[in-house]
């Protein structure tokens, strides 16, 4: 009953929540695995492995708890599996959506300056200069 009142006392940084996004996994780990290596800090609601091109290595767990997920990351960042060390790290929605968001809008822009035939080499710029 102890840890229990240590842990409603405890006050957690903004940033931690049950979510946890895991990079630097071998390409071959298998949910099985991440079960083994993540379940020893607590329940886990459900294992997410990157499998597209670009995901591949990457993984999403989330915790039933919250403390458990802040244990995973204490824990496990840093963690030798197959030669690879683990980055573990809270999941934050709003860096996600960021990212993505300038991903697609330099596509938008590389794909308008293709179509009207904008050069953007430094050739082109210096040529605007003169």
């Amino acid at each position: 009953m102890s840890s229990v009142r240590a842990r409603a006392s405890m006050r957690l940084p903004p940033e931690v929540n049950r979510a946890l996004y895991v990079r630097n996994l071998p390409f071959k780990i298998t949910a099985e695995e991440m079960y083994d290596i993540f379940g020893k800090f607590g329940a886990i609601r459900q294992i997410r492995l990157g499998n597209a091109s670009d995901t591949r290595g990457t993984a999403f767990v989330v915790y039933e708890d919250i403390y458990d997920a802040k244990n995973a990351v204490d824990h496990l960042s840093g963690f030798n599996v197959c030669g690879r060390y683990l980055v573990v790290l809270y999941y934050q929605q709003t860096k996600m959506q960021k990212r993505l968001d300038t991903e697609r809008e330099q596509k938008e822009l590389a794909e308008m300056r293709a179509k009207l035939g904008i050069d953007t080499g430094d050739e082109g710029y210096n040529l605007a200069k003169r």
